[in-house]
């Protein structure tokens, strides 16, 4: 892509939005104690449309969208405010790696900020406050990394957010006192959304060495590179104020420097699924083929390109030959295999959601788990041309039913609240409450 292609994109002036014009009742979920309508998951970090945004910007240019053109009266504070920072460093049993110290451009080693958990807890690399202090205080960056995991406002705005953009994500938060810089000019191999939650920092953003990077390229082996475009302009300069929101594609070198006073930004990494990760996919599907698994002449000597040529001709023939007849179905399996596990569903209540399968009777209603992926398909048991089972196909696991709880299961998965006596195509109420029963157990399902 040419540079005048990667275009950087700035929305709005710098500033906060005033207090009482948050956005108009729209039916969305309200803000507990406010009455505002909680944003949508993007629409909280970017200031443009989300069309626009995915058509100019997402995987091509960052952009700086100002708190003003936010719908986010209060800013990030909802998500992690620091009071909530210091309650997850003091009181919530912290372990790494959920925790992450750097200096100078360096991580620190965990037993620096980590010891026994005292009596009782027989873990030795629980976070202790006192030393995390110590280091703070001395310029250190504390990252607190899987937020996504462990602070639950961040738990429900990521879950939002990956169903959304249709990719895993991860949530770190970066507290840096003042003055001080965590991490040198570097890139990541995953799009990021930084969002300022308390103080100012000052981004540098340089245009990629390498774009659209893989995981399995860090900056680390073109660290030269780096250094040699971050003594260079940069494309984009600019201080981040409370309520702010930056959108980076995965390569674009940033660095960031906490102001006069402490900052805390909230980093939402995307973790891409690329055109590469279907080849990899294709290349596990390829070893289906015989031709392919053949092994190398007898005696060959894999360091002559004049006798590595014609095998290369020939699995080449054979790769392109085997490319043309591939189901897209196995690669859409293969897909859908490594990126569901990475993002879960909403959290449910084990000890609630054990007692209401106790009580459930036609009245009750259910819902479908929050953030819930699944297919609904026959049974390969029983075969897809007269299944007498079928599979409900989630992110860990398969679970068969007879075939003729699919119209309930579907009714039950699409969406809203149904009532149990209200489950189509089962004989009567008792079939439907052993349905309902079996939803909740396996938390499929949970009561609404």
């Amino acid at each position: 892509m040419d540079r005048d292609d990667r275009r950087v994109a700035a929305a709005g002036q710098p500033g906060r939005r005033p207090p009482g014009t948050g956005a108009g009742d729209d039916g969305r979920q309200r803000r507990p104690g406010t009455g505002r309508p909680v944003p949508a998951a993007l629409g909280r970090c970017v200031a443009v449309e989300p069309g626009k945004f995915a058509a100019a910007y997402w995987g091509r240019a960052p952009l700086l969208s100002r708190a003003v053109d936010l719908p986010n009266p209060d800013g990030f504070t909802d998500l992690l405010a620091p009071a909530d920072a210091d309650d997850l460093l003091s009181r919530r049993g912290l372990r790494t790696p959920f925790l992450r110290v750097a200096r100078d451009g360096q991580v620190l080693p965990a037993d620096r900020y980590t010891g026994g958990g005292g009596a009782g807890a027989e873990i030795g690399d629980q976070v202790l406050d006192e030393r995390v202090l110590a280091l703070y205080a001395d310029g250190a960056t504390l990252v607190l990394q899987g937020l996504h995991r462990t602070w639950p406002p961040l738990v429900d705005f990521a879950r939002e957010l990956s169903l959304t953009l249709g990719q895993p994500l991860q949530v770190n938060a970066y507290l840096t006192p003042p003055g001080n810089q965590g991490f040198a000019t570097h890139y990541d191999t995953h799009d990021v959304f930084v969002l300022q939650v308390d103080g100012h920092k000052h981004w540098r953003i340089h245009e990629p060495v390498l774009p659209d990077p893989l995981e399995r390229q860090p900056w680390g082996g073109r660290a030269d590179e780096v250094a040699a475009v971050a003594d260079g302009p940069p494309a984009l300069d600019v201080v981040l104020a409370p309520g702010d929101a930056l959108y980076l594609p995965r390569g674009w070198l940033h660095s960031a420097q906490a102001r006069d006073e402490a900052s805390l930004h909230l980093t939402v990494g995307v973790r891409a699924l690329t055109r590469y990760t279907m080849v990899e996919a294709l290349l596990d599907l390829a070893a289906e083929d015989r031709r392919l698994r053949a092994g190398l002449p007898f005696g060959i000597d894999v360091a002559d390109p004049d006798q590595v040529e014609p095998e290369l001709t020939e699995t080449v023939e054979a790769l392109r030959d085997w490319l043309l007849r591939v189901d897209p179905a196995a690669v859409a399996e293969r897909l859908r295999a490594r990126a569901w596990p990475a993002a879960r569903p909403a959290p449910i209540r084990p000890l609630a959601q054990a007692a209401a399968i106790a009580r459930v009777d036609p009245d009750t209603r259910l819902a479908p788990r929050a953030g819930l992926r699944w297919q609904l398909r026959p049974d390969p048991a029983t075969g897809a041309s007269a299944p007498e089972r079928v599979s409900l196909v989630l992110f860990d696991r398969r679970i068969s039913f007879p075939a003729r709880c699919a119209p309930a299961l579907r009714a039950v998965l699409s969406g809203g609240v149904i009532r149990v006596g209200d489950l189509p195509a089962l004989d009567d109420d008792t079939d439907r409450v052993v349905l309902a029963r079996r939803l909740l157990r396996e938390a499929v399902a949970v009561p609404a």
